[in-house]
């Protein structure tokens, strides 16, 4: 797992974001879609909260504020293939999915920024992590520094495609 390559993928994950934002109208944004689930409007809050929730865990990873815990063998599979099982469905964490609401585009578009921010601002700090300080992930449990970095990165694909659901399901 390369730190530079994910950056880089995170930019262009990122991008991807950007465009579709631009591409819904204010209204359709807003929307349940036809599937059920997830407005636009939820789904980019959701993302962007909990990746910017991510970078905080890597920084405090990486300062030491983690624990020397294992890491468990099915997460460091979904790290080193970058996806998560296709089977599996995983269910936001309680704590996370009331955080979720929705949120104008310009608003996400604010999320977008302040991540890209907190990226730039946390990704040197990667090079120098102690890759025993591990801190928890609701569902996954004990990551370091790099492995936040990946899991955001992951996240972020996985979200991705949850646009494109939606999309089909408007007949976009």
């Amino acid at each position: 797992m390369n730190s530079s390559k994910v950056k880089i993928s995170l930019h262009h994950i990122i991008d991807a974001y950007n465009a579709k934002l631009s591409s819904y109208s204010d209204d359709v944004f807003q929307i349940t879609p036809p599937i059920n689930g997830w407005s636009y409007s939820e789904v980019y809050a959701h993302i962007f909260d909990a990746s910017l929730l991510s970078l905080l865990a890597l920084e405090n990873a990486a300062q030491g504020k983690g624990e020397n815990q294992p890491t468990h063998f099915a997460v460091k599979l979904i790290l080193f293939f970058g996806s998560f099982p296709p089977a599996k469905k995983y269910k936001v964490p309680k704590r996370l999915a009331e955080r979720v609401k929705k949120i104008s585009k310009a608003e996400a578009l604010d999320f977008i920024l302040e991540f890209e921010k907190a990226l730039d601002l946390t990704y040197p700090l990667i090079a120098t992590a102690n890759l025993h300080s591990k801190t928890k992930h609701p569902r996954l449990g004990y990551l370091n520094a790099k492995q936040w970095f990946r899991f955001t990165e992951i996240h972020l694909k996985h979200h991705l495609k949850q646009l494109i659901r939606i999309e089909k399901s408007f007949g976009l």
